[in-house]
């Protein structure tokens, strides 16, 4: 998939004219790239335009005007853009009750170390990589950042309706196992990043 550069952004001014409905089309693409695993976890499969949106809004919060600062806004979020034969989601723990936050992100610890998160291709399990620095010993993010890298026989399946896939927490140790189904239309977003 092709990186972000800064000649596809627009300035804050400009970016202010259009934001309500481009905010509005991303926010309904998202919903096609979303699947909730369990109570508390939910994945976004990100691509080239969710990440344009994220620096859009980030120059716009910031009011970054730049041209060394936007370039080191689309440089962080281009590592989120899928390379080849990738597929690449933020994992969001999700807990809305202010006094379950610590909670819960303490029984998560230990999700980002590997052998808890899978995509299932019919009988095949692709791991999620995740990145390094969200977590310590002792703190959870909430937020984490993983790859799924897949052969071409692994995307060959994900573009066969036929076969089942899903995507997998298993976390024992959270007492977090659960599996959810991919729909057709998250499907389709995934098969289309995939022949990019």
């Amino acid at each position: 998939m092709e990186l972000l550069k800064v000649e596809d952004l627009v300035n804050i001014a400009e970016y202010e004219t259009h934001r309500k409905n481009f905010r509005q089309e991303i926010m309904d693409l998202k919903k096609q790239r979303r699947i909730s695993v369990g109570e508390f976890v939910t994945l976004v499969f990100e691509n080239r335009q969710t990440m344009k949106f994220q620096v859009q809004e980030m120059m716009r919060a910031e009011r970054i005007v730049e041209l060394q600062r936007i370039e080191e806004e689309i440089d962080t979020y281009n590592q989120l853009i899928p390379g080849k034969n990738q597929l690449k989601a933020t994992l969001f723990i999700e807990v809305t009750e202010q006094e379950l936050i610590k909670p819960t992100l303490n029984r998560f610890q230990g999700i980002d170390r590997g052998g808890t998160t899978f995509l299932a291709i019919g009988d095949e399990l692709v791991e999620a990589e995740y990145e390094g620095g969200r977590s310590s010993e002792i703190k959870l993010s909430a937020v984490h950042y993983l790859t799924f890298q897949l052969s071409l026989a692994q995307i060959n399946n994900i573009r066969n309706f036929e076969i089942p896939a899903s995507i997998k927490i298993f976390h024992p140790s959270a007492d977090y196992i659960y599996e959810s189904s991919i729909n057709e239309d998250l499907r389709r977003q995934l098969a289309n990043d995939l022949s990019r």
